[in-house]
């Protein structure tokens, strides 16, 4: 049933282009760019959610490709993890205006898509990258007693779907590197064990 969800995928990227209403619209035309709605697997195990496109992304309509999209890309390749076999989007799938953190306002605009995206794709695993994408997992799925991303990270919790039950790691974004290098290795220990699930998730996979 590839058509199928790619049929659903694709209704959400032409709404989204098309949508005047939404608060970072007339942004986007204004500037040439174009929404990033995400890019991958349509039956990913694995999902990573970031908060909103930055420049080079909205130029190009893909997640990730600038120097933060590099560091990721580098973790992919020591975890062992092939682009290509996941799921990467954003909550904002417009880029707010210089690169800054999305509003509340921004947030639930866009966030029904999102929701929609991880209905359709139904991933077993996601990963939230920075704090923004963090703080709206925590707050959709209704996750008790949680910490700042500094302690959390890394960690591996359960989000209950209405038809699926997904564990949940959040991690810092790839950008955080690119200010403070020492961050890199605490991104390496986490990618490590999320390559340890996603491993074990396909293997039981293949077992059903």
């Amino acid at each position: 049933m590839e058509n199928d969800r790619y049929d659903k995928l694709k209704q959400i990227k032409d709404e989204v282009l098309n949508d005047k209403n939404l608060p970072l619209y007339s942004y986007r035309i204004d500037n040439h760019y174009f929404p990033v709605i995400g890019q991958g697997n349509h039956y990913a195990l694995i999902m990573f959610i970031a908060e909103a496109p930055g420049e080079e992304e909205a130029k190009t309509a893909k997640p990730f490709v600038g120097n933060a999209g590099k560091i990721l890309d580098k973790l992919f390749l020591m975890a062992k993890i092939k682009r290509e076999d996941v799921y990467i989007t954003n909550i904002v799938k417009d880029r707010p205006p210089g690169n800054r953190v999305p509003t509340t306002e921004e947030i639930e605009a866009y966030s029904h898509f999102l929701i929609r995206q991880i209905e359709i794709i139904k991933p077993r695993i996601i990963v939230t990258l920075g704090k923004t994408s963090m703080e709206w997992i925590v707050s959709k799925y209704k996750l008790k007693n949680f910490g700042k991303i500094s302690q959390v990270h890394g960690q591996i919790y359960q989000l209950k779907t209405k038809d699926q039950l997904i564990k949940y790691i959040p991690m810092f974004h790839p950008a955080m590197a690119l200010y403070d290098p020492k961050k890199i290795g605490e991104m390496e220990l986490d990618i490590k064990k999320i390559a340890k699930i996603y491993l074990d998730t396909q293997k039981n996979k293949q077992k059903c």
